[in-house]
């Protein structure tokens, strides 16, 4: 064990060349390997060195950026050099190093940008986790949205990464210093903000200054590369959202057997502001999931399951647990599970647990009038039900499942009634 926590504390070698060079025929992508000089944690000197480690610490990383190359297969053209985020974070940009950047610190920041793209309208915080959103909001103020997006899920937030879309403001860097996270990215951090953040020593703060820029990256593709255990690899087009305004969303109405089933009520302003907001979201997390978002908030978020029915009831499931965590922090300034366990050593009053508890059933974690989005159909209508006892008011879907017509039934039958919109595009996301 002693071995393994000194691993973790040690910044490895590597072994992958300074420069990377990839052909698609007779076009050539090449890519410089990326290296900051550092501060070392314990004696201050600069070292220069890459990515501390890969998805363990006993894996050799390296980060390439693209520097030459344009690359057109088809009537598809690929982002071109020059527009660097991730890839092209600097030792200027890295306002407080912390601890050298990890293959999952990166990653985790690459993938809330890939969420904030779509999201450039509002002030938007998201807080990544293993590769997926524990938290994402939009709100008034950067502070607003922050606090919002961590009450969503307070307990993964834990040593997570965030990334907001507007410059950090002193109130904001005030309510993250009051919290453990292992990386804050912003375009700017307003005059004050910075010192409040490097008050916490191994805290990574980034200034990732295209953000201004994110929502040009709607539009760009990138290659898209799957590694596979015998050497092989799998290529593809990064997928672009078609999803744009709510007059991209497609009515919910299929045929069976002759029939035609269509939706009955149709979306309101709410409904159309969670739905862009939760397909947006959608784009940035494992499939197979289903997400419940409500008024610009994450609820409940499921992914990575195997089942649709049942990703659809682990989401509820969290959004119930974050509910009761959040009504017991703000009112006793302690997780519930604190509590709970205080409480069963006659340390706190049980009724209160019980108060909380019944407060959670009653509002329904927090689901009551929320959007339930899918990142693909819905092959039976099980899954649409177990949103719709749950109070959800909205369902975004792909469609195209042979049994739409039962799900635009569930919807349907639904008192009230439920609104319903296809967006003829699969996210999923491997």
């Amino acid at each position: 064990m002693s071995d393994l926590k000194k691993m973790y504390k040690t910044i490895m070698d590597d072994n992958f060349p300074e420069e990377m060079t990839i052909r698609f025929g007779e076009q050539t992508l090449m890519y410089k390997k990326r290296a900051w000089k550092i501060p070392d944690e314990k004696t201050g000197e600069l070292i220069e060195k890459g990515l501390r480690y890969g998805e363990n610490p006993d894996q050799q990383a390296a980060l390439y950026e693209l520097v030459n190359g344009n690359l057109t297969l088809g009537d598809c053209r690929f982002i071109e050099p020059g527009n660097g985020l991730v890839s092209a974070i600097t030792e200027a940009d890295m306002l407080q190093a912390g601890k050298h950047p990890g293959k999952t610190n990166l990653t985790d920041l690459d993938n809330a940008l890939n969420i904030l793209k779509y999201l450039s309208a509002r002030p938007a915080a998201a807080i990544m986790k293993h590769n997926n959103p524990s938290g994402v909001a939009c709100g008034k103020t950067v502070s607003d949205a922050y606090d919002r997006a961590n009450m969503a899920d307070r307990i993964a937030a834990f040593g997570g990464c965030l990334v907001v879309n507007r410059p950090m403001d002193k109130i904001t860097a005030e309510m993250v210093n009051n919290n453990y996270l292992e990386v804050v990215g912003a375009p700017d951090f307003e005059e004050g903000a910075f010192e409040i953040l490097a008050k916490r020593k191994n805290l990574r703060i980034v200034r990732i200054s295209r953000i201004d820029q994110l929502e040009k990256y709607r539009f760009f593709r990138f290659v898209d590369f799957k590694s596979l255990m015998d050497g092989g690899v799998i290529v593809q087009q990064s997928p672009i959202n078609r999803i744009r305004t709510r007059d991209d969303f497609l009515p919910a109405k299929t045929i069976y057997k002759g029939k035609e089933y269509a939706i009955e009520r149709q979306p309101d302003e709410k409904d159309y502001d969670d739905m862009l907001f939760g397909w947006n979201v959608e784009q940035g997390i494992t499939s197979n999931s289903v997400i419940y978002v409500k008024d610009g908030v994450t609820v409940g978020i499921g992914t990575g399951e195997q089942d649709r029915v049942g990703v659809a009831e682990i989401a509820i499931f969290k959004a119930y647990t974050k509910y009761a965590d959040a009504l017991c922090f703000k009112k006793y300034g302690i997780p519930y599970k604190t509590f709970e366990l205080e409480a069963s050593q006659g340390k706190r009053d049980i009724a209160a647990l019980r108060e909380i508890d019944e407060m959670t059933k009653k509002e329904k974690g927090g689901l009551i009038g929320a959007a339930m989005v899918s990142d693909a159909f819905f092959p039976f209508r099980d899954g649409v039900d177990a949103g719709i006892k749950e109070g959800v008011t909205a369902i975004v879907q792909p469609g195209g499942s042979e049994r739409d017509f039962e799900a635009i039934e569930a919807c349907n039958q639904a008192s009230p009634r439920v609104t319903m919109v296809f967006t003829g595009q699969r996210a999923f996301r491997h």
